[in-house]
């Protein structure tokens, strides 16, 4: 009797195994027709290396005694390294390391510039600290004008004032905040060098020319610009008036959807729609892990930043979707736990969205460059 049992146990095991290796070759199979050359693949870890190098860098107690109380030291060297890792896109290291120490550079002189003149704006009451993020976000669009490494330190420069805005930093924290422009410059080089040259160059869409928009003697660059400054602008004025959870969120929307194009800014609208209304209820369904099993919530945000590179350029809504689950469950994990916060995610996403996307039809709007 028990030799029949033993037999059993050892089929279903077997049964079991051969489940999992069919899935597993699925699931391998997969990732070679999305990312045949495993180059982006490489690039997902590469960012959740640096990060996780940053924050661990950034914790130790040498780091955190030598700064003012607060002020997390990892975190925002984390978000420097992490989001310059996302912007570079060179093949050689000299040049990715180059490019990744200018990026980083970038993001600590945005954050510097909302530590610096952050508190004279607070003086105007509610959302007065937020026009620093108004300039963030013309710079983001006007820097494209400059090419690839231009559009990664316009993106640069409104992720650090983005992060200072929500660590609430004043000009006391300007050590703090050159320690982790250090450290943010190590975590993303370091990985980078290790990589090797398999990865391939990102592709800046064309630029529309000036008379695509009518008798406007502007650039387009200058006019994406403006058409994020605006729908920032307004996202200011509501959170004055209504305000709103966290006006930041549909700031940052705002700035990521403009194109360079009227029809394009539309499909980016629409893509961050869908994939943040899939990542959000996801991420929401996994806080009890985020409370209990905090460990599990990382890996799993690991692996979503991985799909993140790997969806990015041509699955934004992949992209958009991944990195709103990470928020999600970061935060939860982070002892953030109001649902109505973490859900304001996606309504103030939908706001962002639709004023830039008003803002791309009317502030200049832009043509598609025909070939």
């Amino acid at each position: 009797m028990d030799d029949e049992q033993n037999i059993g146990a050892r089929t279903r095991l077997a049964d079991v195994a051969l489940t999992l290796g069919r899935y597993a070759r699925m699931a391998l199979a997969w990732l070679d027709r999305v990312d045949p050359g495993t180059h982006r693949r490489i690039k997902g870890l590469r960012l959740v290396t640096a990060y996780g190098l940053a924050a661990a860098l950034g914790a130790l107690q040498d780091v955190t005694q030598s700064v003012p109380p607060g002020v997390s030291v990892g975190t925002l060297a984390g978000g420097f390294a992490l989001w310059a890792s996302v912007s570079e896109a060179r093949t050689t290291r000299f040049e990715s390391s180059r490019d990744l120490a200018i990026l980083c550079m970038a993001a600590a002189f945005g954050a510097l510039t909302f530590a610096l003149f952050g508190s004279t704006l607070r003086e105007f009451g509610r959302g007065g600290a937020e026009l620093i993020l108004v300039t963030g976000a013309f710079l983001a669009g006007y820097l494209k004008r400059f090419g690839l490494i231009g559009a990664g330190i316009g993106s640069q420069l409104y992720i650090g004032q983005l992060l200072a805005y929500g660590m609430d930093l004043r000009p006391g924290d300007s050590p703090a905040i050159l320690i982790a422009l250090l450290i943010g410059m190590l975590a993303a080089i370091v990985p980078r060098v290790l990589s090797g040259p398999a990865e391939h160059p990102a592709l800046l869409p064309a630029l529309a020319s000036e008379p695509a928009y009518g008798r406007h003697a502007i650039s387009p660059a200058f006019a994406m610009g403006l058409q994020a400054a605006c729908g920032a602008l307004v996202v200011v004025a509501l959170n004055r008036v209504f305000v709103l959870a966290e006006s930041a969120w549909a700031i940052t929307a705002c700035v990521y959807v403009v194109a360079t194009s009227a029809v394009g800014t539309a499909e980016r609208v629409r893509r961050r729609i869908y994939g943040t209304l899939v990542g959000v209820p996801i991420g929401i369904a996994c806080l009890p892990l985020a409370e209990h099993w905090p460990l599990v919530v990382w890996t799993l945000s690991a692996f979503a930043m991985i799909a993140y590179a790997m969806a990015l350029p041509e699955r934004y809504d992949v992209a958009c979707g991944a990195f709103a689950f990470v928020l999600i469950v970061t935060m939860a994990a982070s002892g953030v736990h109001s649902v109505e916060l973490l859900t304001a995610r996606a309504w103030e996403t939908l706001l962002g969205g639709a004023l830039g996307l008003i803002a791309s039809r009317v502030v200049f709007p832009l043509r598609v460059v025909r070939a």
